[in-house]
């Protein structure tokens, strides 16, 4: 009897062990990718999506052509998108319904209904060298963000990309 209890002690602590290695080795990455976002409830009823859209690229001829796509479900919102290089290389962007704004962000122009897709914006990469090898690697990296469709005193839609969220 006294084996058996030895036994499964033993086992049990084994058990614990088992169950903390995956978190032990996620420490000891190195590398991550993250995509996707959360939808905040606050208190009120107010929602703030972050996860009720979807990003599309597709890289070809040294641009990457990027679409926006609203859950069916998601609310109205405002969207902007910017792209990254490093400082090795410019980009110019292009798309019917997105409009340059001065602080670096592609603005589109319309407001994004649930269920709906963004133009495309192309975002190309200049100034490429003549001698580029195949082994080369180029990244284009773009971020887009989006704000829920606010109203002025008149009904008039607005975004409001200074708002935050402040916890309790």
């Amino acid at each position: 009897m006294k084996k058996k209890s030895i036994f499964l002690f033993v086992l049990s602590i084994a058990l614990i062990f088992a169950t903390s290695i995956n978190s032990a080795l996620a420490y000891f990455t190195t590398y991550a990718e993250a995509s996707g976002g959360y939808t905040l409830h606050l208190g009120g009823g107010y929602v703030i999506t972050g996860g009720g859209q979807d990003i599309k690229e597709e890289f070809s001829d040294w641009t990457k052509r990027v679409t926006i796509t609203n859950d069916p479900d998601g609310q109205p919102v405002f969207v902007r998108a910017r792209a990254f290089s490093g400082s090795e290389y410019s980009l110019s962007y292009a798309g019917d319904d997105w409009t340059a704004g001065e602080d670096g962000y592609w603005y589109y122009d319309r407001i994004l209904n649930g269920g709906e897709n963004t133009t495309e914006l192309r975002v190309r990469i200049e100034d490429i060298p003549a001698d580029v090898d195949i082994g080369d690697h180029f990244n284009v990296v773009v971020i887009y963000e989006t704000t829920p469709v606010a109203y002025d005193e008149n009904g008039n839609p607005y975004a409001d990309w200074n708002s935050t969220l402040e916890g309790e």
